[in-house]
């Protein structure tokens, strides 16, 4: 199926293309990383069992077009072939397409590539150059068996002990936040393996685990930890090192106040007229700040009765506060829309008419402008495509499935 590209031209050409993926990936980091790519020239085709990605089952929510808005939010500008890696013919289909791409993405179970002979050692034995990404929940050695469930990892890695107030229980992020961390590693992973290969002719095979990026994602939090020997403890929205740093009740909304040194406390204080606040001794600098958090977010809880989390945003903003108020989703994307930052696209297929709504690649170069060609695929919907030969290897013939 032909789809109109949508998206802003650059002046110099994308910067995968040529590179053909082989996506063995399902749900969510794998195909968040290959979308990422080919929205950048690669050419992604995705390999799935007869039965679809799961996250094609995943509704509600359904766009107009009948598609699951999971699904629809990390497959576009992909080609969709179905191939039952079970049966002999299905196996065929995978090889013949893997013995045509640059890169392999897959996220089986460690060790369900290796039965198929679909594993890096087995494909890198006649294909030196190939760049192979392999993703998994905890690793491919003792943790190999545990599913990789994104709230399963925020459990185990410390995520949920630190996310959520004191006094009610422990909490996931609202998105799926570890699987998204993971599905930029493995990108970033990819891109660098590419560049080796750029240079030396040979490939290699990039690792990633959701547990092992979720720690590395803890940041302050997880530095602190081995620091000290003391895993710290949740905190709602505020801050374990600044304060004010949380979100506060107003007259109307919720409003979040990020006061990173004593200029801005000043100032804070001085918009809520509460001049005296700044030369308060419990307050005078970010330390003592930080011991008397309590009081002093009922101290500022109160002035901020009086007006809006609208009204203080822009009053707060106007005198160099970070402050914004708590926004919806919708408000969020009209917020960066407002700002020129183009949050989202509409695809359309010539061909059928069927449109898809996307968030844009966060990603920006000045000279080159990601594409968006094509709406998420139906499944199979490229079977029996004829797929065009690398560009960097002349020798590759057109390949069928």
């Amino acid at each position: 199926m032909a789809s109109t590209s949508q998206g802003r031209t650059g002046a110099l050409p994308q910067p995968l293309a040529g590179i053909r993926v082989a996506d063995f990936s399902r749900v969510l980091a794998g195909p968040l990383c290959t979308m990422m790519l080919a929205d950048y020239g690669a050419e992604v085709i995705k390999i799935e069992s007869p039965a679809g990605d799961d996250t094609r089952a995943w509704m509600p929510p359904v766009a107009a077009d009948g598609t699951g808005t999971y699904f629809a939010s990390v497959n576009r500008n992909k080609k969709s072939v179905v191939s039952d890696l079970k049966t002999d013919e299905g196996l065929a289909c995978a090889r013949t397409l893997v013995a045509g791409c640059d890169v392999v993405v897959e996220n089986f179970r460690p060790g369900v590539m290796a039965k198929f002979g679909l594993d890096y050692p087995s494909l890198a034995a006649d294909r030196p150059d190939i760049v192979y990404c392999s993703i998994s929940g905890f690793g491919a050695g003792a943790g190999a068996d545990l599913p990789g469930y994104d709230l399963l990892v925020q459990a185990l890695g410390g995520l949920m002990s630190i996310t959520g107030s004191l006094e009610a229980e422990p909490s996931k992020a609202g998105v799926a936040l570890v699987d998204v961390l993971t599905g930029q590693n493995a990108l970033t992973g990819i891109l660098m393996a590419l560049r080796v290969r750029d240079a030396t002719g040979t490939g290699q095979q990039v690792q990633v685990n959701l547990l092992s990026s979720l720690l590395a994602a803890l940041v302050n939090q997880g530095t602190a930890t081995l620091a000290t020997g003391t895993s710290p403890a949740r905190l709602g929205n505020a801050h374990p090192s600044i304060a004010p740093y949380e979100t506060f009740r107003t007259g109307g909304g919720t409003l979040a106040v990020a006061v990173g040194n004593d200029r801005q406390f000043v100032a804070l204080a001085g918009v809520l007229g509460l001049q005296g606040l700044a030369e308060d001794s419990r307050f005078r600098t970010n330390e003592r700040r930080v011991a008397f958090r309590t009081e002093l977010r009922t101290i500022l809880e109160g002035a901020l009765e009086a007006g809006t989390a609208a009204v203080w945003q822009r009053k707060l903003l106007a005198t160099g506060v970070p402050a914004g108020k708590v926004n919806s989703i919708g408000e969020a994307l009209d917020l960066a829309g407002s700002l020129g930052l183009e949050p989202s696209i509409v695809l359309t297929d010539p061909a059928t008419g069927r449109e898809s709504r996307q968030l844009t690649n966060p990603i920006r170069l000045s000279g080159t402008a990601p594409a968006y060609r094509q709406v998420p695929p139906t499944l199979g919907e490229h079977q029996g495509s004829t797929f065009a030969p690398r560009i960097l290897d002349h020798r590759e013939r057109p390949l069928s499935v």
